[in-house]
């Protein structure tokens, strides 16, 4: 993981709990002797969200609707340190921080999490834009019980599932970053048959209804789109050029190395002259971000100075 997560390691379960008492239903010994919880239970996995979230952001009030994503924190963590560093790289080597910088989140989701963990370790401003009416109402709900998010977070709908910057992105509005986790399957009957395959592998128990119980939850919408991970990518870029001058890095997360050339290709036809591919690491998974500018280096150290230093 990133130096600066401060997740790397194992988790503490003493200071978890203590922060958190709800949690403590939760903790068991593990084959090992050590504490943990069952990660195969959604309840388990939501309540140590919720102590890791109060523990590290000060978030007291932090829930999503029940079969809504809840990710876990030290890898959406770990795609904003190293987010922060790309914006480092046109600022001096100093990681640009407070609300000078302003950051957009494709796809906030209920969950709010790139806003929380940005706004705490940065105090950066957010903007989320959602299509999922429940999902948008959920994190509106959060974002106004918690005293340390209101005013950094500002979260807008999108009516229509094809944009991805129109109707979001307002007139002379400038993001210094992009921020993406796009939907991963390309159809609900793909989505279900990788949930039962990755039940099947972690030996996660069977819900009522034959499929596995998922301790992360996920709707269709942020499950799977039309094209998948590749066609949604395809879409972002093609209209990342439509505010190639009020952007100054997009980026995504790439969770199949199989969409790499894709996108490659895509951005090269979209003609950004410059890439960068991260890769990720937290236990034995590996994903990566791919960030990519249509602003020449010149013009990074411009809009630097002009945002960050002015």
């Amino acid at each position: 993981m990133h130096p600066r997560n401060p997740h790397n390691g194992r988790y503490d379960f003493a200071q978890l709990t203590a922060a958190s008492p709800a949690l403590t239903a939760f903790v068991v010994p593990n084959p090992a002797g050590d504490n943990s919880i069952d990660f195969a239970n959604p309840a388990a996995v939501k309540a140590l969200n919720q102590a890791l979230l109060l523990q590290h952001y000060d978030v007291q009030h932090w829930d999503v609707p029940a079969g809504y994503l809840c990710p876990p924190i030290p890898g959406r963590a770990d795609y904003l340190h190293y987010a922060a560093d790309l914006l480092a790289e046109d600022n001096a080597g100093t990681i640009p921080t407070d609300k000078a910088v302003h950051v957009l989140d494709v796809g906030v989701g209920a969950n709010c999490v790139y806003p929380i963990i940005g706004a705490k370790a940065y105090g950066w401003r957010f903007v989320g834009s959602e299509t999922d009416a429940v999902a948008l109402k959920a994190a509106k709900t959060m974002v106004a019980a918690n005293p340390a998010l209101v005013g950094k977070v500002d979260l807008r709908s999108q009516s229509h599932q094809a944009f991805v910057f129109e109707d979001i992105v307002k007139p002379r509005e400038e993001f210094d970053l992009v921020v993406c986790n796009p939907p991963f399957h390309a159809s609900a009957e793909e989505a279900a048959t990788g949930s039962r395959r990755k039940g099947r592998n972690l030996g996660y128990p069977k819900a009522p209804g034959g499929g596995p119980v998922l301790n992360f939850g996920g709707q269709n919408t942020e499950l799977w789109c039309e094209g998948g991970e590749e066609g949604f990518l395809k879409r972002m870029v093609a209209q990342s050029v439509g505010v190639r001058e009020r952007v100054l890095w997009f980026s995504t997360l790439i969770s199949k190395k199989e969409t790499l050339p894709s996108i490659y290709h895509f951005l090269k036809l979209a003609g950004s002259p410059e890439t960068r591919t991260i890769e990720m690491k937290q236990g034995q998974k590996i994903s990566r971000i791919v960030a990519w500018t249509f602003q020449t280096p010149e013009q990074r150290q411009e809009w630097a100075q002009r945002r960050w230093k002015g």
